[in-house]
């Protein structure tokens, strides 16, 4: 069995379906799911400790093929992908050095300039019909070593740039000009993007919510994954709440 397809079962086993919610989680903070005396915790500190984990086991662990440019991708809409893709660049830009590059690629729902505080103006679609260099269509964050490249304009058919040659070249382009580049992509499972622009980077991470991300989804997803030969590099169960006391599970 490869590490890919490994990666997507450990996670899917934590997966509650529609019909069945998970043994131990559940969402929305849902006492019945349990019996009662639930405690619903903070979702978007959980979801900080999953970035959290993530930066030490993708980018900082030690070893020659760390990856540098790195796709993120919901299964469904709505699993929480982009702030789970910024979270996780805000944390790796406090620990690191080097530049780091958020490119918002969703160009169905982009949300990564809302998330900010910025203009979506002159960003990625720009890039790709114009000459300039890459870097003169980011805009600057905080901390001063993180950076974000919008999708930019929305011209009829710009999803389909995502697919082209020129997309290519500038990832490639982006590699050069930064240390890290994140990606955040629309959903696996309603369109082709992110299959896309895992084959031109060094690989994916998957991202799932507790309770409703189906377990069939998860399989089918890795199925296609380790058929396009795209190395999974982990995968986040996003959106969690825990029926027992926070105070508990913090010393677990």
């Amino acid at each position: 069995m490869s590490k890919n397809f490994e990666l997507i079962q450990q996670a899917e086993m934590n997966l509650g379906s529609a019909a069945a919610p998970a043994k131990r989680t559940y969402t929305n903070g849902s006492s019945a799911a349990n019996g009662g005396g639930a405690v619903e915790l903070n979702i978007d500190r959980l979801a900080r400790e999953e970035s959290q984990k993530l930066v030490q086991r993708v980018f900082l662990a030690q070893g020659a093929d760390n990856p540098r440019v790195v796709v993120f991708a919901g299964i469904d809409h709505g699993n929480g992908c982009s702030q789970i893709c910024a979270q996780t660049a805000r944390i790796l830009a406090d620990n690191v050095s080097g530049s780091i590059c958020l490119l918002d690629a969703n160009l169905r729902t982009p949300s990564l300039p809302n998330i900010f505080g910025v203009t979506n103006h002159h960003g990625l679609t720009d890039a790709l019909m114009q000459a300039d260099s890459v870097r003169s269509y980011t805009k600057p964050l905080t901390p001063s070593n993180l950076w974000l490249l919008s999708c930019g304009s929305m011209p009829a058919g710009s999803a389909n740039m995502l697919t082209s040659g020129r997309m290519k070249d500038r990832v490639n382009e982006l590699r050069k000009e930064f240390d890290y580049v994140l990606i955040d992509a629309p959903p696996l499972n309603e369109y082709s993007d992110a299959i896309a622009l895992g084959q031109i980077s060094d690989g994916l991470v998957l991202v799932l919510e507790a309770n409703a991300t189906r377990r069939e989804s998860a399989l089918r997803i890795a199925e296609t994954l380790r058929a396009t030969q795209i190395r999974v590099l982990g995968a986040v169960l996003n959106k969690r709440t825990f029926p027992i006391p926070e105070g508990l599970y913090n010393r677990l």
